[in-house]
């Protein structure tokens, strides 16, 4: 018998720090799963602006945003979608807008015709 409580006490030591990295895991993946959660809005069908609640028109200004730095691109990228400079800066630099579906797909078509060494019409 002395023999098992020897061995009880070896095992004793692993299984809490075993219990210790599993509460760990668990509270890391319950917290990531909270950051990376879409915020609902309270209203349906609310318009959606933009933020950490929009990671696709993120990601298409932050691509459009290099092809932008050339003096009168953006005033160019405007009259293309007939809006003025204005309204180009607020969606693509400033951030604090967000264009409708027609615009945002145009932006797109700009976007993939200027990556490929088109001239973007």
């Amino acid at each position: 018998m002395p023999h098992l409580a020897a061995l009880a006490k070896r095992v004793e030591i692993p299984a809490k720090l075993g219990e210790l990295i599993l509460l760990f895991a668990e509270t890391v993946a319950h917290r990531t799963a909270q950051a990376y959660r879409v915020a609902r809005s309270s209203r349906k069908g609310g318009t959606l602006r933009p933020g950490k609640d929009t990671p696709l028109w993120n990601e298409l200004r932050a691509q459009l945003r290099p092809q932008l730095r050339k003096r009168g691109a953006q005033a160019y990228l405007g009259r293309l979608l007939g809006l003025p400079r204005q309204r180009v800066h607020a969606y693509l630099t400033d951030g604090s807008q967000m264009p409708d579906a027609e615009r945002t797909l145009q932006l797109i078509a700009w976007l993939v015709a200027a990556q490929t060494g088109q001239r973007p019409a």
